[in-house]
């Protein structure tokens, strides 16, 4: 049977790190760490998700601004906007809450923002010097959080054969470059792969992110491998992972619930981000 990795209590102690880091930052420059966050229209989810950021926020001492545009809001003002918090100095990380309307180029807006304010580790800049594995930048929520995921778990990841599914630019791609820069073999699957199990089976370490309920059975797991599951699908019956996950903790050694998995390091990860950015101007 599996160890549950606990997402809930890993996250903690990545926030008292933020806490520690911002409160020195307050006492030696006069003000908060501050994080901006951008929301535009009134879409359910994306509210749940900024109030969850908001809290942390204030669990952790950092500051927190948020902007609410309506759904109709012009490109080029939300992209004026994001230009107006980069020169705002009481401003140390922004966050545009995904996805925006049809209309706004989702990449036009992360490309706005300064690459020392991205808080969310989208930025071109910031995606680049991690695929070149240099330091400095703002490193992807998700992947940031998995990575720390695993390594809570005591079993090494060089040398493993890690195989992710799903090739987002959020997720699958960092995830895979930072397991890369771990000394990992990584092998990234996604919908036009062929025999899909034959490489899982294969997998000491599993991320699934691809939206889809139960889409990893236990037949395609290794026996003792460690499983990531970063999935959040939401059905009448309740919020489910990538994997199932009741079949799958009898095949794995380690693996992640839905929820109190990877959600979790994905809020303490953007907090972090933030509060190093702050501290690194």
């Amino acid at each position: 049977m599996a160890e549950i990795i606990d997402g809930k209590a890993v996250a903690a102690r990545f926030k008292y790190i933020a806490k520690t880091r911002a409160a020195k930052f307050e006492s030696e420059h006069g003000r908060r760490v501050g994080l901006a966050v951008v929301r535009v229209g009134d879409d359910p989810a994306s509210g749940i998700y900024v109030r969850n950021k908001v809290r942390a926020c204030e669990e952790c001492g950092v500051a927190s601004y948020v902007h609410v545009f309506d759904e109709t809001v012009p490109e080029d003002r939300l992209i004026e906007f994001l230009h107006e918090l980069n020169a705002d100095d009481k401003v140390d990380g922004i966050l545009v809450q995904l996805p925006l309307p049809r209309h706004i180029n989702e990449r036009a807006c992360i490309a706005a923002i300064s690459p020392s304010k991205d808080a969310d580790g989208f930025n071109a800049v910031n995606a680049g010097k991690l695929f070149l594995n240099e330091r400095g930048g703002a490193v992807s929520c998700t992947p940031r959080g998995i990575i720390e995921l695993i390594k809570s778990t005591g079993v090494p990841i060089a040398g493993k054969h890690a195989v992710v599914i799903g090739r987002s630019n959020i997720v699958g791609k960092p995830i895979a470059a930072l397991l890369l820069n771990n000394d990992a073999t990584v092998t990234v699957c996604h919908s036009k792969t062929q025999n899909l199990a034959e490489y899982t089976r294969r997998a000491d370490i599993l991320v699934v992110a691809v939206g889809k309920k139960h889409f990893v059975t236990a037949d395609m797991i290794k026996p003792g491998a460690t499983v990531i599951d970063v999935g959040m699908n939401r059905d009448e019956s309740g919020l489910y992972g990538d994997v199932d996950f009741e079949a799958a903790k009898r095949v794995a050694d380690y693996i992640t619930p839905v929820p109190g998995g990877v959600g979790p390091m994905t809020v303490a990860m953007l907090i972090l981000n933030t509060v190093d950015g702050a501290c690194n101007e």
